[in-house]
């Protein structure tokens, strides 16, 4: 069956910088748009970065030129890079893989930024 499993979360400072990755299995990972959603308590879950199979990307306002999201077709993994992060930015990041029909989600990983 389809998993998606997200590492890298964690407790960081204001201005420090996460990386996290979500390995994907049970899928044809290259034919898949990949992206990162969050969720924090009281909030509706948001889009923060998605990439498609010809790696175009699309960010929230709210990362842009702060966070990156990348993906390796080989390891079938695709990473978000965190940098410069806010309080604000605390929340569950969420994996999900979507395509035509099918969408699969990740457990998730908590990220908390301290002020």
């Amino acid at each position: 069956q389809v998993q998606l499993v997200e590492s890298g979360g964690g407790l960081v400072q204001a201005g420090g910088s996460l990386r996290l990755s979500c390995a994907a299995s049970g899928l044809i990972f290259t034919v898949y748009t990949m992206s990162w959603y969050r969720q924090a308590p009281g909030s509706q879950r948001e889009l923060v970065a998605s990439i498609t199979r010809t790696d175009f990307t699309n960010y929230a306002d709210s990362v842009k030129g702060r966070f990156t999201i990348s993906r390796d077709n080989a390891k079938n993994t695709v990473f978000l890079q965190m940098n410069g992060l806010k309080p604000e930015d605390t929340a569950v990041y969420l994996c999900n893989a979507q395509y035509v029909g099918m969408n699969y989600w990740g457990q998730g990983t908590q990220v908390t930024v301290s002020s």
